[in-house]
């Protein structure tokens, strides 16, 4: 029987379905290991089962669905040792990145980052773990975004996808933000120095301890 035709069919359909599975999954909406019923989740976009399928296997490609034979799809469970090995890559990646922004960034963008790094010290003096956590994420974005390096970036957004449940959980530990502040603002000082190998190392040293907390 022909499936029946829904208000959202084609590129454009297939583009809102991945948007907005993309988004659900990165905001811990759609936890780890749910599963994926392509009726259902048409139903709920709008869109035929097969710009579903099409989302889906986008998402399986970026490292947030995986496919279990007979099973279906489900959202990717990663584990410790994954997030860990993740974290080794990371570092090359963002300690390239901060080296890069500590000679690329103008002097406004540095006060930019100043400002995150005040930001983050308040978040802590105000026992805001999620707010810490949000300013956590856009310190490392700008960082990547003034180092202009798109290739390192765009691998690094995919890398980062992966980790969104074990960065939240790290955020949420108690005592965990005011560890890292002092990591953080060592990485913004040293960008702000105009340091690029301090900058590479302050960046290798967080995410050493990021892989000790994940450890714990």
């Amino acid at each position: 029987m022909q499936e029946e035709a829904r208000p959202g069919t084609g590129e454009q359909a297939k583009q809102l379905a991945l948007a907005k599975l993309r988004q659900a999954i990165l905001h811990g909406e759609m936890a780890p290991a749910q599963r994926l019923v392509e009726n259902e989740l048409a139903e709920q976009f709008g869109v035929t089962r097969a710009s579903i399928r099409a989302a889906l296997i986008d998402l399986e490609a970026e490292g947030l669905v995986e496919r279990i034979r007979n099973r279906g799809s489900r959202v990717r469970v990663v584990s410790v040792e994954e997030a860990v090995a993740i974290s080794e890559c990371r570092m090359a990646l963002e300690g390239l990145c901060a080296a890069k922004a500590a000679v690329e960034a103008t002097d406004d963008q540095l006060a930019e980052l100043a400002d995150i790094g005040t930001a983050m010290t308040k978040a802590v003096a105000d026992g805001e773990p999620v707010t810490y956590s949000e300013l956590n994420q856009r310190l490392h974005a700008r960082i990547r975004e003034i180092s202009g390096q798109q290739v390192a970036v765009e691998l690094l957004e995919r890398l980062n996808a992966q980790l969104v449940r074990h960065r939240f959980q790290l955020a949420l530990r108690p005592g965990r933000p005011q560890h890292s502040l002092s990591e953080h603002l060592a990485m913004i000082d040293t960008i702000r120095a105009r340091d690029p190998q301090a900058a590479e190392a302050a960046v290798r040293a967080h995410l050493m301890s990021v892989i000790a907390a994940l450890r714990e």
